[in-house]
């Protein structure tokens, strides 16, 4: 790839702006690695181990080895689609993204409102189960008002990590954390499995500890689902981690072998736990911290007494690094649904020194510590169950609807299992994976009426304050609307008038004046120094030959140039302060066709066109044909745009016969004006 002229100049009338205030926040910077990745994801899973086990063989019994079986299953069908579903749009969001460019802005609310609840679930379940493990060292935090301060600390501290801002190398340690937690965990299946197995576990679950109801497997299954969380967390980091198609599928290979330890756990878990006794041994109450129970089976003393310190030392350092992932993850959507006014941007306010979301971080620091007090680890992963079920079953339905919405968009990562219908397909995969969703989350309401009421309430207090606020803004609801980033770092700045502006890009000299246009229009609204701004889309449109189908593929060389075009019009939009410049490629068989889609599909407020020369060839009255309406001043892509866009187009003067001319002023044509001549 080229490399780009320098453009970082001041502009005439404009002050020179220092290098800083051209950068993503310090403390949402993109730029996670793949070790970070791993850490997050898997240290979701393995927190999930010290916790969910006992809430599971608790309702399962001597079942709970094949609940844990089929959760896999269910895992792997949500690692699918969420994986199809980043990779399509690599932005920063998880399922809320997916959900936008399936449906729309409603429906990405819905699902990031739910997995905002979840977050705020997982920061309360990490720091309350702490305790149990701790008490192993600590005796006196085993219960009653220690407990809750010591859980509450555990959530203060976090917070603070997390207001404080953490680079990547931070969570490159915690890879090795978690690293050697799957070693310890490893090890304490090959000798339980070993050791403690019992082949009744296997061969007739039922003569363990009898047999559960239905509706107790049912509400086991809807429990595992804790075990998920680490699937948003890692698809929200899509466009932070460079990973290639052979990377998505190895990907999707270590996230489902990474379930093989947990289904391990699970047989000797009902092996040697008292199901009979509801998880309970004299003193010890093994509901909140399975895996002691399973030390403790051990008959060499040496040997339970060793794995009960590991397991409890790394339990406490894996649930905090889960913890503290959880509050990564809810401070970074909570900053994006603040940018994308889902909710008032106060909320997503960045600190004034870190440019960390402080006020989201503080809020869900202090909902979690309000959700320890009941101290009931069940109904904290019940209505966890609650969020996910709504998320997962989005996720599915947008991954299928997207299948009929862009079929042609290029998919480095694509599910298995599909069936052809029409002019797109159905992913097996996704439609079995939003029918087990939907009944999981039939099954919550149905089962536990305490995740029933709370999830419904704040599901309903969510969409009535994304409803209200969009109202009283004059923002429509189920279209995008966005803000810059530099909007959330000052208290006194006011929006622009365009949420989002389009541009297509030509790889021409005039991109630059274009670009241009759009950096000053996204001022000049607001010309108080310059506060403001909107968010530019620059696009390269391939346009596909009928002879040709349109997913074939683009040559290098082709794909380079169009790359080269939009880092050098990136670099020359975000020139201007408070603007932000996103890059794509999309496929259509003619430009204005690709150019009104992209448009109405992103829901953007304007199109800065450079409208091309008009075609050499005339005809008209000289050849006993009618004059068109803009024969004489724009080419075929300008009048179609202008005739067919959902919005307001912005056309730069075309070029004429010489493209050394003095440049005209921009224009603005309403769709609806279109039957008025430009000039």
């Amino acid at each position: 790839m080229g490399a780009t002229p320098p453009v970082k100049r001041p502009r005439r009338g404009m002050p020179a702006m220092p290098r800083w205030e051209l950068e993503t926040p310090e403390g949402l910077r993109r730029g996670l690695g793949s070790p970070a990745l791993f850490g997050i994801v898997q240290g979701f899973i393995a927190a999930s181990v010290y916790f969910a086990l006992g809430l599971v063989s608790q309702a399962a019994l001597g079942y709970a080895w094949l609940v844990f079986l089929v959760s896999a299953v269910f895992f792997g069908l949500v690692v699918l689609s969420y994986v199809e579903g980043a990779s399509l749009h690599q932005e920063r969001g998880g399922a809320t993204i997916i959900a936008r460019y399936a449906f729309n802005e409603l429906w990405s609310f819905i699902a990031g409102w739910a997995i905002l609840l979840d977050y705020i679930l997982l920061i309360a379940i990490t720091a309350f189960v702490t305790t149990d493990y701790v008490a192993v060292l600590i005796d006196p935090v085993a219960d009653g008002l220690s407990e809750f301060l010591f859980g509450s600390a555990v959530v203060v501290g976090v917070a603070w990590l997390n207001i404080r801002g953490a680079g990547s190398k931070r969570y490159d340690r915690f890879a090795f954390v978690v690293l050697a937690d799957l070693v310890l965990q490893t090890t304490i299946v090959v000798l339980g499995l070993l050791l403690l197995l019992n082949p009744e576990a296997l061969s007739d679950p039922a003569g363990i500890a009898g047999t559960p109801s239905t509706s107790d497997l049912i509400f086991a299954f809807t429990l595992t689902l804790v075990t998920f969380a680490g699937v948003d967390a890692s698809s929200g980091l899509a466009g932070e981690v460079a990973i290639g198609r052979k990377g998505l599928k190895r990907l999707v290979s270590a996230r489902l072998l990474a379930f093989i330890p947990y289904v391990g756990i699970s047989l000797v878990a009902v092996s040697v736990l008292p199901l009979e006794a509801g998880l309970r041994s004299g003193e010890d109450d093994y509901v909140d911290a399975p895996m002691l129970g399973v030390a403790a089976a051990f008959e060499q003393a040496w040997l339970s007494d060793v794995l009960r310190v590991l397991i409890a030392i790394s339990a406490f350092a894996i649930l905090v690094i889960a913890c503290n992932a959880a509050m990564l993850g809810l401070s970074r959507l909570g900053y994006s649904l603040a940018l994308n006014r889902q909710i008032p941007s106060a909320i997503g306010r960045l600190h004034a020194v870190r440019a960390t979301p402080v006020v989201v971080i503080c809020a869900g620091a202090l909902l979690a510590i309000v959700l320890l007090i009941p101290a009931d680890l069940e109904f904290l992963a019940s209505i966890y169950a609650f969020g996910a079920t709504i998320s997962f079953t989005v996720v599915h339905l947008s991954v299928c609807r997207l299948r009929w919405r862009e079929p042609d968009r290029d998919r480095p990562f694509k599910t298995p299992l599909n069936l052809r219908t029409g002019r797109g397909e159905l992913p097996v995969t996704a439609a079995l994976g939003a029918l087990l969703s939907a009944g999981a989350f039939i099954a919550v309401i149905t089962l536990h009426g305490g995740a029933r009421w709370a999830g419904a309430g704040w599901m309903a207090f969510g969409i009535a304050l994304y409803v209200i606020y969009r109202v009283a803004e004059g923002k429509p609801i189920l279209k995008r609307v966005t803000i810059p980033e530099r909007a959330l770092t000052r208290r006194e700045r006011r929006e622009a008038e365009y949420g989002s502006i389009l541009v297509p890009v030509l790889g021409t000299p005039l991109d630059d004046d274009i670009m241009q246009t759009a950096g000053r229009l996204s001022m000049e609204e607001n010309p108080d120094e310059g506060e403001g701004g909107a968010v530019i889309e620059a696009v390269w449109v391939f346009e596909v030959p009928m002879a040709r189908p349109l997913d074939a593929r683009i040559a290098d060389e082709d794909l380079k140039q169009a790359r080269r075009a939009l880092q050098r019009a990136k670099a020359v939009g975000e020139e201007y302060e408070g603007v932000e410049v996103a890059t794509a490629t999309v496929r259509a068989r003619r430009a204005g066709e690709g150019i009104v889609r992209e448009a109405r599909r992103r829901g953007v407020e304007a199109i800065v066109l450079a409208a091309e020369e008009p075609t050499r060839m005339r005809g008209g009255p000289l050849l006993g044909g009618k004059r068109g309406l803009y024969d004489t001043f724009v080419g075929e892509t300008t009048r179609y745009v202008v005739t067919k866009a959902p919005c307001r187009v912005i056309l730069t003067a075309p070029p004429g016969e010489s493209s050394r001319r003095p440049r005209m002023p921009s224009r603005r044509l309403d769709p609806q004006a279109a039957h008025a001549p430009p000039g």
